[in-house]
């Protein structure tokens, strides 16, 4: 339900002529003058009968009286989920009930006298949302806290009561954080402000509403209880990431960017912002996930919801239609669309005095899913929205039946159709030849409202008496690039490209190079580079993005509400490819990641090269506002010293010649450019009376311009030692510590010994008068300009230092179907969810990480960084992993390293370019292996270590544990058949993590792999006898042991413990041993057939 936000453009030529024909008729008839829809609506909506639409309009009229208002709230306008509930209103009912009234006032807009309904029409919407806002503005202590953290227990309310607006349930006791509500309000508020519509009246409401846009901006990070409320399929009250709330953020954020709330009389103050980049990650997010619905949820019909009305949350065709057709050839029947599979709502075998379901309960409600038809109705209006008459006409006969009458003959929808309990049976047996019941709600006498509104709105739709421009009218069933231009001030998330196809292969990313001193913009020039400094760029001032938060803190700031304004959250690399005006001034923000941050990466020049070329590629790609994005490219004179700086000279001239890997670049002067690029006018500023504290990037001085040419900059040299363990001075006294520091000179020496200390006596215990934590950051300072990576990185452990912004990367790992593990062996820590940036720290410098190596704690996070972006732009190197166990991932990095390429240097002594190298080096093993002839262990171990498991593996596993009766044994670990299979299904991403969390047992790789192998073998034996079960325990350390003992004795060799040479065989020949192994393992007994002799003759190959 909370499916949609829209999109805030689309309002310029619109308002503008109404304004016009506002001025020049009396006040009575203004608000019936024209609609606000463009002047081109089809000629098929010309009045050709004006009597008769007064009649049908009248006729709606009367059902909208009886039906909605005369159930809304005489005290805040709200509406109850059902027309018999008179204590309860529901918010998300609400909202649906509020649309519905709002497009049959849109409706009466057409004609010249409506004798004041579409007046009252209109404030009995103003009422029912500004009703909303007054329960939502009573918890702003909620949303402040909720900012902070994205807590469930901060959620704001999405039931109150009906008269007083009180909360009527806690936290505790329901599932009130469901982001698509508030996302469906930001939706529809920007509809009905855009409609001419009064709704918010002061600046604090601005100031909430701001608010709340914060609120839903980490969307794709919050795992909330989505549009049915109960959160995983399993409903035992756990939360999860569901593409329906997402898509609901994401649609809402780009219709309320820019959005005055005053409307067009309002000043520059009632303006909301939208971080764009929060937008972004929810838009990637929402598209990683689709066609599934969360991790429980293969398929759910509240994506209808949010592909098409309200929300159009994504405009990519192939995305569109899998994830439609998904919905439709896996939940619609006779009677309306299943919520989603197993959904035991309403179903007779639902127990209703239990909040939630027992372990494996919902495989009783398999097949006797109610059906609800409501989304008959989103199909008529997608129909609607789609032109297609014929899809209309299809769910249009495919409702009739479905539909009851009241006493005044006024159509009336059931909530949902059920099984009867007498026939439930039947039904499981043949799905679909049952005949159903309508639900209690939905009746003469207890409508369901939320399915009435939708009625209307199609019916309007349908009877031409409302034009689907009328209904949504800042267009977000069109594509950005086809919405009517916006002007304005204000960015708008509107694609400017000029041949309107809206790909971004046409965007022109505009550069601007910055030199840190005149002497480094004179030497880059003898290379034919053209920079700028600091002051040549004046009066526009270059930003470090941090300086940019802190006025984008004051955005949303009230004392009175007790609201803290925008949360310290970096400025992403679409925030910084804007142009700012702020009190006056010019602003242009270099992007974070020429940032010289706390944390090493920021030191390797080869890394930054990549990172430069990464960030255009991303803001090119994913560009969506009006006018151009504009990079600033930060050239500091430490690049110079680098070893790597002539690889930088080569990418600039690359983008002087107007391309970077088929990106299309224009570099010029910062003054040339400012009128083609996008600028961001931060208006709020004004209104407020603050000294900010802004520190602007500024230029070196230098006494004279030297450096004329490269050869006369000292270069960094290359630095090495040899290493030596301290670990035994762990077991010294503290003064014999101190003794061995004074007289070691190595910096890895000093650091481990450093290190004793701070562990031992604290970051400040005094040596030679300095803190050890002074003496480390001193350390640390030498390291980096030596680019001595292992010192550097040690001391970044010992100093708890952690990756800037790596939260993101952490979601977009786990959105995309993967679980990440950070530690090693029994002390990992399994991430199933996203994690705040405060919980980072503990997730990284656990006392066991630390314990096992210190430079582990960022190494790991340095990894967790590598594969989340890898992950979100080559995809394909993850396939098979569901798991990506970091510490795992590193020992292959250290196998391939030292057993495959024979190399002495350790990991952590890499540079982090050549670290990230090796990340993509191993994960595409499969692409190189045969060429660099590794053997079949090394493979293995490999795969092993990275988790990695063929095609359909996890569907053939639940096969297998299908046909095992007493479960699978695997490592002394028993995976029960039930509940296993009776509560996941096989195709279930939760079915796959369970199968994974037996199989990260096993500690060595290559017997990780052969089990993998044994599945594969297992499955095709029982794909080629169905008729085979096992009566016992399948036991895989037993049939892979017998394996390994026929190999032996194939062989001609006695028993021995290790493996190696079976590990080396070939998969073939493994696969012939497994086999036998599974056969002698049947014919102990311990299998069942249908067909007595069928073990003698089992198909094997």
């Amino acid at each position: 339900m909370n499916k949609g936000m829209t999109s805030v453009h689309g309002r310029g030529r619109t308002v503008s002529k109404l304004r016009k024909s506002h001025n020049a008729r009396p006040p009575r008839s203004r608000q019936r003058t024209g609609s606000v829809c463009d002047s081109d609506i089809d000629v098929n909506l010309r009045i050709i009968s004006y009597d008769d639409t007064v009649r049908k309009l009248d006729h709606y009229y009367g059902i909208v009286k009886r039906q909605l208002l005369q159930n809304q709230s005489i005290t805040l306008g709200l509406f109850p989920l059902s027309s018999q509930e008179k204590e309860v209103a529901d918010i998300r009912t609400t909202i649906y009930c509020a649309a519905s009234i709002w497009s049959l006032f849109q409706a009466y807009r057409r004609i010249d006298d409506d004798r004041g309904k579409a007046y009252e029409l209109g404030q009995s919407c103003v009422k029912c949302m500004r009703g909303i806002l007054n329960c939502w503005m009573r918890q702003t202590e909620n949303v402040e806290n909720f900012k902070k953290g994205q807590n469930p227990k901060y959620a704001l309310h999405s039931k109150f009561h009906l008269k007083t607006g009180k909360e009527v349930v806690s936290s505790d006791d329901y599932g009130h954080l469901q982001i698509d509500v508030v996302s469906l309000f930001l939706l529809f508020l920007v509809q009905m402000i855009t409609s001419g519509l009064q709704i918010i009246y002061t600046m604090d409401e601005v100031t909430f509403v701001q608010n709340l846009v914060y609120y839903v901006e980490r969307a794709y990070r919050t795992p909330d209880f989505g549009m049915w409320e109960r959160g995983s399929k399993y409903n035992n009250g756990t939360p999860e990431l569901h593409a329906s709330s997402i898509g609901m953020a994401k649609a809402a954020l780009e219709a309320i960017n820019g959005c005055n709330l005053f409307g067009e009389k309002g000043a520059s103050w009632s303006v909301i912002f939208v971080d764009i980049d929060a937008h972004n990650r929810n838009r990637s997010i929402f598209e990683t996930l689709l066609p599934r619905e969360s991790s429980s949820k293969n398929v759910d019909a509240s994506l209808m919801c949010t592909i098409s009305f309200p929300a159009f949350a994504t405009h990519d065709q192939m995305l569109y239609s899998k994830t439609r057709s998904q919905v439709i050839s896996s939940l619609e029947g006779k009677y309306g669309f299943k919520r989603f599979h197993r959904d035991g709502y309403g179903t007779v075998l639902e127990d209703k005095r239990r909040r939630f379901y027992h372990s494996a309960e919902t495989k009783e409600f398999e097949k006797i899913e109610c059906q609800w038809p409501l989304f008959y109705l989103y199909m008529i209006l997608e129909g609607m929205f789609k032109n297609n008459e014929e899809q209309v006409e299809e769910y249009k006969n495919k409702l009739k039946p479905l539909v009851k009458r009241d006493k005044w003959g006024d159509p009336v929808i059931p909530m949902y159709y059920f099984v009867h309990k007498d026939n439930v049976e039947d039904e499981q047996a043949e799905p679909g030849s049952q005949y159903r019941q309508s639900s209690p709600e939905g009746t003469p006498k207890n409508l369901f409202l939320w399915g009435q509104s939708i009625w209307i709105i199609a019916s309007l739709l349908m009877d031409n008496l409302l034009h689907i421009n009328e209904l949504d009218l800042i267009r977000r069933h069109l594509p950005s690039y086809n919405r009517p231009r916006k002007g304005g001030r204000y960015s708008a998330f509107q694609d400017t490209s000029k041949n309107h196809k809206g790909t971004a292969s046409d965007l022109v990313v505009q550069v601007v190079l910055i030199a840190e001193s005149m002497r480094l913009q004179a030497m880059m020039a003898t290379y034919g580079i053209q920079t700028q400094t600091p002051h040549e760029v004046e009066p526009v001032q270059i930003w470090p993005p941090k300086e940019l938060v802190k006025v984008y803190q004051n955005l949303g700031v009230s004392e009175k509400l007790g609201l803290g304004g925008r949360p310290t959250r970096p400025i992403g690399a679409l925030g910084t490819s804007k142009i700012y005006r702020v009190c006056g001034q010019t602003v242009l923000c270099y992007p974070l990641v020429f940032e010289v941050s706390d944390f090493y990466l920021s030191h390797d020049m080869a890394l930054l090269i990549d990172d430069i070329k990464t960030e255009l590629h991303f803001v090119g790609k994913y560009w969506r506002l009006s006018g151009r994005p504009t990079v600033c490219i930060l050239i500091r004179e430490e690049h110079m010293r680098d070893v790597h700086f002539r690889e930088l000279l080569d990418l600039l001239a690359m983008l002087k010649s107007g391309y970077c890997d088929g990106l299309k670049i224009r570099t010029g002067r910062l003054q040339n450019l400012i009128a083609s690029s996008c600028i961001e006018h931060l208006d709020f500023m004004n209104a407020m009376d603050i000294d900010l504290d802004i520190t602007p990037f500024e230029q070196l001085q230098h006494a004279s311009i030297g450096y004329q040419s490269l050869t006369d900059v000292p270069t960094a040299i290359t630095y090495s030692e040899d290493s030596m363990s301290f670990k035994d001075m762990g077991l010294q006294p503290t003064p014999e510590v101190l003794s061995v520091l004074r007289s070691v000179s190595t910096l890895h020496g000093q650091t481990q010994l450093l290190g004793i200390l701070l562990r031992r006596e604290g970051r400040n215990f005094q040596v030679d008068g300095v803190s050890v934590q002074d003496r480390v950051c001193a350390l640390l300072r030498q390291a980096s300009s030596l680019r001595y990576w292992a010192g550097v990185r040690e001391c970044n452990a010992l100093l708890s230092k952690e990756v800037e912004s790596i939260s993101p990367y952490i979601t977009t790992i786990l959105v995309s179907g993967k679980q990440l593990t950070a530690g090693y062996g029994k002390d990992e820590i399994l991430l199933d969810k996203p994690v705040q940036p405060a919980e980072i720290h503990d997730l990284f410098y656990t006392p066991a990480l630390q314990a096992h190596n210190v430079v582990q704690a960022v190494l790991q996070q340095e990894v967790v960084l590598y594969c989340g972006k890898l992950i979100a732009t080559h995809t394909q190197l993850f396939n098979g992993i569901l798991n990506i166990r970091i510490g795992w991932v590193i020992k292959a990095m250290t196998y391939y390293l030292h057993d495959v390429c024979h190399g002495k240097e350790s990991i952590e002594s890499l540079a982090p370019n050549e670290v990230r190298r090796l990340v993509v080096k191993v994960l595409s093993i499969d692409e190189w292996a045969h060429k660099e002839r590794l053997t079949p262990q090394q493979i293995r171990v490999i795969d092993g270590c990275l988790g990695r498991t063929p095609k359909r593996f996890y569907e053939k596993v639940f096969h297998i544990l299908s046909k095992s009766t007493e479960g699978v044994r695997l490592c002394d670990q028993l995976l029960p058949q039930h509940p296993t299979i009776s509560e996941m299904s096989s195709g279930e991403l939760n079915f796959a993590l369970t199968v994974q969390s037996l199989l990260n047992r096993i500690q060595h790789p290559e017997y990780r792999q052969i089990v993998v192998e044994l599945f594969s073998v297992i499955a095709t034996i029982l794909e080629r006898n169905p008729e085979l079960k096992f009566l016992h325990e399948l036991n895989l350390d037993q049939i892979v042991k017998e394996a390994f003992k026929m190999f032996l004795k194939d062989l001609g060799r006695e028993y021995t413990e290790d493996m190696s040479s079976f590990y080396n065989a070939s998969q073939v020949a493994v696969t012939s041993y497994l086999a036998r192994a599974i056969v002698n393992f049947m014919l102990t007994g311990d299998v069942r057939s249908e067909i007595e002799e069928g073990l003698t003759f089992c198909k094997v190959s």
